[in-house]
């Protein structure tokens, strides 16, 4: 964990000198983190993970490639200290974070129907929450991607929400309140292990999916536009 750490901190200076082979999502001030809290509540039994930004929370969205391969991922992050079985990953280790994302090429949570219009498959524009499992990936900018599955049973290391895709991704439908500079996410405490201390981060990237490149992992991160910690050392922790 320490050493994806460091790996992630080194990439964000590595950034500004290397070229992405993809076109990022312009910044905006909607996605500057400029504050960010994981907050226990006791009597409902509940965490809220909060990012405050500069513009306005979940106003920019990426602009659809009209294919998967090529397909852009806008991402509000919360990297943590819990383990990948806290949230249901098996055989896996890396970090551990909870992903608010908008691509609107592809609908990855088929269980849940964002825009709440009876259809379940149209609406990955729409921001969402996922788990994710991050590993070290020298083959993206960003130094970082979304950690692929090799064995063929995917669903023996994925929780039951999970889309299915070869990759440490789950869908866990997580309610997300987006109201003007702020960004919620109401996370049950038995849907993360139980836990309710843990260290975390906050985070803005750009992610794209790729399915053509052999060198290239299938869900990279090629920008990173925001750390609130300026070193991702995940100094947060959660209050009560």
């Amino acid at each position: 964990m320490k050493h994806l750490i460091t790996t992630l901190a080194l990439s964000l200076f590595a950034i500004s000198t290397v070229q992405a082979q993809v076109m990022p999502t312009q910044k905006t001030d909607d996605l500057i983190v400029q504050k960010a809290k994981v907050r226990y509540l006791k009597d409902l039994d509940l965490l809220v993970f909060e990012q405050k930004v500069k513009g306005k929370a979940g106003a920019t969205i990426p602009s659809a490639a009209g294919k998967m391969d090529g397909a852009p991922v806008l991402s509000y992050v919360f990297p943590t200290s819990l383990q990948p079985a806290d949230v249901g990953f098996k055989d896996v280790e890396g970090i551990v974070a909870l992903a608010v994302t908008s691509h609107p090429d592809f609908d990855d949570t088929p269980l849940w129907d964002e825009n709440n219009n009876a259809q379940f498959d149209d609406d990955g524009g729409i921001f969402h929450t996922h788990w994710v499992v991050l590993g070290e990936d020298n083959r993206v900018p960003g130094g970082l991607s979304v950690k692929e599955i090799k064995s063929e049973d995917v669903a023996k290391v994925l929780p039951p929400t999970a889309p299915g895709m070869p990759m440490y991704l789950d869908s866990p439908g997580h309610s997300i309140i987006l109201e003007r500079n702020t960004l919620r996410v109401v996370v049950p405490r038995y849907r993360i292990g139980g836990k309710r201390s843990f260290n975390y981060d906050a985070v803005t990237a750009y992610l794209e999916v790729n399915t053509s490149d052999s060198n290239r992992p299938l869900l990279g991160v090629y920008e990173v536009y925001s750390v609130l910690s300026g070193d991702l050392s995940l100094p947060y922790t959660v209050s009560k």
